[in-house]
């Protein structure tokens, strides 16, 4: 057998031209190069390694692009990347100005449809099979690749329910590897496994039951079985659907033995497998850590506390609370409506309801927050984890709309801690019992206190709902900054030797605003500057504005934040000098203000 075969591989129509027995020495070689770049580049590792077999199938037996395929949310679409074209840049993954980490339309025709989030794929599918029709193309093909975690999604079940009804000339393929980011979880999985293991009848076949050609289980490492199934399956019309059965890390024994650890394991060393140990010593806390470890506090002292997350609950760190009360935390599957309609539920019951959700996914419950939670002015506390821009995931999961699409919520509080004393402080306040429904908000990372788990644990103090602070006085220009992005602040303020002209204030309540400070800020300084870690179109600065208009102030007004457009990938330190708000940036602007 000839070495290096994926060298010459540069589309997959030169994959097709391949014998059907060199297809696992393809396999091999294609899994080999995703663990070399992965173990030096970073990025997601166990998904990709998962689907080796699959992605090679699909691209050797149907004729894409012209056929269509899907990767639903798309972290194990890297095999389907290189196999495109994208072989040479492969190196660039997540990286500023490099390829995305996800499917994106924009970075080649093989990607037919721009994922990141869960449990689109079928309905984007779906609606082109449609449109085919309309056009009179019967024979193209579409297919989406659906996970067993993300198919359990209320929005692929309407996908479902819909193709069961149409002669739409899709297929649907569930990788079924009993894990998403953290294991599967509810009756669906439970189900899922009984077919697994031949405990189903057939007859009683869920998929079969929504008028949907079903085929399976077959062993998704196996590349001939699903070879031959996939050319049987080209040649059936109308909507099906293929379980196939596949282990996330397939191919690295620690990725298989760790799922969790190495579905983004940073870097390892790629013969062996193991993960290269990070200084953490002395370090900051997580600020996923903070809230975990202090609603596992505050709940082991008030019975009424419970925790929710939709399918994150080692990236929200509510695993702590899971392990040590686990008839009080719930981890709810990919399922972000149901989570905050089930914490309204809870909530006019009169429990203290700490719903976890990343900032990003919140979006897509956004009707659940407006009518179950605002409207009934149920006190819900949501912790919105990873707000502000995230890094190297990219624009699908930047979290920087959240002050914008909340702050328009009547009964909303919107706070957002400037540091991890300020996160710990306001969960023990809200858990005393607040009158509205809360978002907490806070970024991905570490805090700025090194000690705090050994110094501050545990020692709460009320918070004084929509109080503003005063970090620093000054004259002439007012700073105004929102949430832990006013460390850049201090930082830059610090290394101009603090200017007199300068004042630096902490407007952590977006609302309620500290309208008694903004009047006193408005009557002393010439000039404001505001500061967020979110979209400057209707968020904190926006609000600034608001205010200053309905009061008549003449104050010049400056907003900082994210511009109005979709922010790509790249380090959280890139993308905040590309967004001007790094603390070189500010350095420059307010030694400009302070002259």
């Amino acid at each position: 057998m000839p070495k290096n075969l994926l060298l010459h591989i540069d589309s997959p129509a030169d994959l097709r031209q391949l014998d059907e027995a060199q297809l696992p020495h393809i396999a091999q070689e294609l899994r080999d190069f995703i663990i070399d770049v992965v173990s030096v580049k970073e990025g997601h590792l166990g998904a990709s390694l998962g689907v080796i077999e699959l992605t090679i199938a699909l691209h050797y037996v149907f004729n894409t692009p012209d056929d269509l395929l899907i990767w639903d949310v798309g972290h194990q679409a890297y095999g389907h990347k290189i196999l495109t074209g994208r072989r040479d840049s492969f190196h660039t993954n997540r990286q500023l100005g490099g390829l995305s980490g996800f499917p994106k339309r924009s970075e080649s025709i093989y990607d037919a449809f721009g994922v990141g989030h869960s449990s689109t794929s079928i309905s984007a599918a779906l609606g082109m099979a449609i449109a085919s029709n309309l056009k009179g193309d019967f024979n193209k093909q579409h297919i989406a690749v659906i996970g067993d975690a993300s198919i359990a999604s209320g929005m692929a079940f309407e996908g479902l329910n819909h193709a069961g009804v149409t002669d739409a000339n899709l297929l649907v393929i569930l990788n079924d590897n009993a894990i998403g980011i953290d294991p599967s979880v509810g009756a669906l999985k439970n189900y899922l496994t009984a077919v697994k293991n031949g405990k189903n009848p057939r007859q009683n076949n869920m998929i079969k039951s929504l008028n949907i050609d079903y085929s399976g289980p077959i062993d998704g490492h196996d590349i001939f079985a699903v070879v031959k199934e996939l050319k049987r399956l080209q040649k059936i019309k109308g909507p099906k659907f293929l379980h196939v059965i596949t282990t996330k890390g397939k191919g690295l024994k620690q990725a298989e033995e760790d799922q969790v650890k190495y579905h983004a394991p940073g870097k390892f060393d790629a013969t062996t497998g193991e993960i290269y140990k990070k200084l953490e010593e002395n370090l900051p806390p997580k600020y996923q850590d903070v809230f975990g470890l202090t609603v596992l506090d505050l709940a082991q002292k008030n019975e009424k506390i419970v925790g929710i997350t939709p399918a994150m609950p080692s990236g929200s760190s509510l695993k702590f609370m899971m392990d040590a009360l686990p008839e009080r935390a719930f981890d709810v599957g990919i399922a972000e409506q149901h989570a905050v309609t089930l914490s309204a539920g809870m909530a006019t019951q009169g429990m203290v309801v700490f719903c976890n959700i990343y900032s990003t996914f919140l979006q897509r419950a956004y009707d659940q927050v407006i009518h179950d939670v605002a409207i009934q002015n149920l006190p819900v506390i949501f912790c919105l984890d990873r707000s502000g821009l995230v890094g190297e995931d990219g624009a699908t999961h930047h979290g920087i709309f959240d002050l914008a699409y909340l702050r328009c919520i009547p009964n909303m509080i919107i706070y957002s801690p400037l540091n991890e004393i300020g996160l710990q402080n306001m969960l023990y306040t809200a858990q005393l019992g607040l009158d509205h429904p809360i978002a907490i908000r806070y970024p991905r990372g570490r805090g700025v206190i090194s000690d705090w788990q050994t110094k501050n644990f545990g020692n709460y103090e009320k918070t004084e709902i929509g109080r503003a602070n005063c970090l620093k006085h000054g004259t002439e220009t007012a700073v105004l900054s929102n949430g832990p992005i006013g460390k850049n602040v201090t930082l830059a303020l610090t290394n101009l030797n603090n200017p007199k002209t300068i004042a630096h204030y902490d407007f952590a309540f977006v609302k309620p605003l500290d309208e008694k400070e903004l009047h006193s800020i408005f009557t002393i300084f010439k000039t404001i500057i505001t500061l967020e870690d979110g979209v400057t179109k209707g968020g904190f600065g926006s609000e600034i504005l608001e205010f200053a208009a309905k009061n008549n102030y003449s104050a010049k007004i400056q907003l900082l934040g994210i511009p109005d457009e979709f922010i790509e990938h790249g380090t959280v330190e890139e993308l905040q000098k590309y967004c001007k708000i790094d603390v070189k940036s500010l350095e420059k602007l307010f030694s400009i203000e302070s002259k």
